[in-house]
């Protein structure tokens, strides 16, 4: 009984000693991950990974990790030499294969979802327009001020937000923000002006992580909600 004790023991400690080691190593990949893509996206905010799945000592030693997730806050995705701000960035990443110092890698598959506050969508407008939530989803209160014969008005629509295709055809997506009625509507010259401050379009895809695309968006209260996807996703450095 004492030597079976003894033997117990000593798994225990064995058992204690792995996984010690075990989460240890995965808090490197971890920290190796957040690093570099706080430093490939700029981050002002903060990035942080978490790896999926036990023991990880033999997914690290395959370099081939079942499920990786990221949370990027304040991150800036830059696209035709504009920045747009998005406040969270929430994505999972299925099937990563590490590279070499484990600073990246690339994912199977990856799903996740971002979020563009008014505030950030507002300062991404660049006309001097102001958004807020449009009492509907898909739907955005855009404010602006227009010059019409010399006189400053300020007005104020309801515009709907959706993804398009980029033109060029080149696989891409963009945000659009146009309003479903300005008004002087069916007055050129007029409906041209105010339509110049309350629409615009923005490209994000570009700025994504490479093989991560948009697939859909909605609005609520928080802002504008972003649904992502895609395959062969390159995970920061790679």
């Amino acid at each position: 009984m004492r030597f079976l004790r003894v033997i117990v023991i000593i798994g225990v400690v064995l058992g204690a000693l792995f996984a010690g080691v075990d989460r240890w190593a995965a808090s490197y990949v971890e920290n190796r991950l957040a690093d570099r893509i706080q430093a490939r996206q700029g981050l002002a905010g903060s990035a942080e990974v978490e790896v999926h799945g036990f023991p990880f000592l033999t997914q690290v030693l395959s370099r081939d990790l079942d499920r990786v997730d990221l949370k990027l806050r304040g991150v800036e995705v830059t696209a035709e030499d504009r920045k747009t701000r998005l406040s969270e960035l929430d994505a999972s990443f299925h099937g990563v294969k590490l590279n070499g110092d484990y600073s990246g890698g690339t994912a199977d598959r990856a799903e996740g979802s971002a979020l563009i506050t008014y505030a950030d969508l507002t300062a991404a407008s660049q006309t001097g327009a102001t958004l807020s939530y449009g009492g509907a989803p898909g739907k955005v209160k855009v404010t602006a001020a227009v010059e019409v014969a010399g006189k400053a008005l300020t007005h104020s629509v309801v515009s709907t937000v959706t993804l398009e295709e980029a033109p060029g055809g080149k696989g891409g997506k963009i945000v659009r923000v146009h309003a479903d009625q300005v008004p002087g509507a069916g007055v050129p010259l007029v409906e041209k002006l105010i339509r110049k401050k309350t629409d615009f379009d923005r490209d994000l895809s570009s700025g994504m992580p490479a093989g991560l695309q948009l697939s859909s968006l909605t609005s609520d209260e928080a802002g504008v909600h972003l649904t992502l996807g895609g395959t062969n996703v390159v995970v920061a450095g790679s």
